[in-house]
């Protein structure tokens, strides 16, 4: 077999690296493809193989060549297609995105609501600008501007960004001490888990909606937990309310789970945690135990609330439980699987900080 020649020899293993580079980047399927040709031709591949494999025709093959032969990567770029006229100036498309990133259609002329839709926005630019655009086309129009149909988040309003600035950076302080001067850091909080919180979206079969039996009661179970932030250790137990009494029962097991370890605990400003009750056992374990109190309002910050969520999309949401035990073998059964699996844990929950 003819070996292929599309560079000079020495070229090669650099123009494989950064091929490998951008097919890894590359989200289009059909830039994807002619990427990995040119990769399976500098490779050595025959033309034969390539076409069995792409199912592409040789003609594209030889001129996807031609492309990398002559402007290397930046010639394989699809050409830009002659798209419609657009409708709105660039100065125009530019108000319809700050419009809806700053402010509400009510700001905007619409005196009772609060939330854009593509009706109010077809709406907004008839109105402002006198062009008229169909829903659909105000969809198109908006993805096209790089906006997306998606649920908000939100913050609290009172939240300090000096003070959360000021905690991370304490926080990294303690990653940098972990396996030296202390052992593990553990993400504290409560819950309430709570069943008739439990419908959300689901599939079923078309028109035919789904009916989730319902006992009339409203049951929960109260829960304390840590999040090991660096295994992805759970430890979780339930009680029947929360005071210092309970919390402080919560610690002593937690001394008992990790014995003879030095640990911090990241908790929020709760009544409880601030408890004289408590203040003998942080007195009793000072070199081994510390707290490292979360700015207040900053919920965000405290790892385990992921935890809470995804507890509950798991074992809560479209199901509700004839009682209370059941709930709590429920909740338990799912802190059993997780613990079973920690680095998926650590993975999905502990990277964002």
């Amino acid at each position: 077999m003819r070996k292929i020649v599309l560079i000079p020899e020495e070229q090669i293993p650099a123009a494989l690296e950064e091929l490998k580079l951008v097919m890894k980047e590359e989200n289009n399927h059909k830039m994807f493809v002619r990427y990995q040709v040119i990769y399976m031709l500098l490779s050595g591949e025959s033309y034969e193989k390539i076409v069995d494999y792409t199912g592409l025709s040789l003609a594209t093959l030889f001129n996807y060549r031609k492309a990398y032969c002559e402007k290397g990567i930046a010639g394989l770029g699809r050409k830009k297609q002659p798209g419609r006229k657009r409708h709105l100036t660039a100065e125009q498309e530019a108000q319809v995105v700050a419009t809806i990133v700053n402010q509400t259609p009510k700001d905007a002329g619409f005196p009772v609501e609060m939330n854009w839709t593509a009706p109010l926005l077809r709406d907004w630019i008839k109105r402002t600008f006198g062009v008229s655009f169909s829903v659909r086309g105000t969809r198109d129009l908006l993805y096209r501007l790089g906006l997306s149909y998606t649920k908000p988040t939100y913050t609290l309003e009172k939240a300090d960004s000096l003070k959360q600035a000021a905690f991370l950076e304490e926080f990294e302080q303690a990653k940098k001490l972990i396996h030296g001067q202390i052992d593990r850091i553990l993400f504290e909080d409560e819950s309430m888990i709570r069943d008739y919180q439990a419908i959300a979206n689901t599939w079923f079969l078309k028109g035919q909606q789904k009916i989730i039996p319902t006992y009339g009661r409203h049951q929960g179970v109260k829960l304390i937990g840590t999040l090991d932030y660096e295994t992805g250790d759970v430890f979780c137990v339930q009680e029947e309310q929360y005071t210092a009494v309970e919390f402080l029962s919560f610690l002593e097991k937690v001394i008992a789970r990790y014995p003879n370890e030095r640990i911090v605990m990241v908790l929020d400003n709760a009544r409880i945690h601030h408890a004289k009750l408590i203040q003998p056992f942080l007195e009793k374990y000072q070199d081994s135990f510390e707290f490292l109190f979360l700015p207040p309002y900053s919920p965000n910050l405290n790892l385990i609330e992921g935890l809470w969520k995804w507890m509950k999309t798991t074992v809560i949401h479209n199901v509700f439980y004839s009682n209370v035990g059941k709930i709590q073998r429920a909740v338990q059964g799912f802190i059993q699987m997780i613990n079973q699996t920690p680095e998926n844990t650590v993975n999905r929950l502990c990277l964002k900080l």
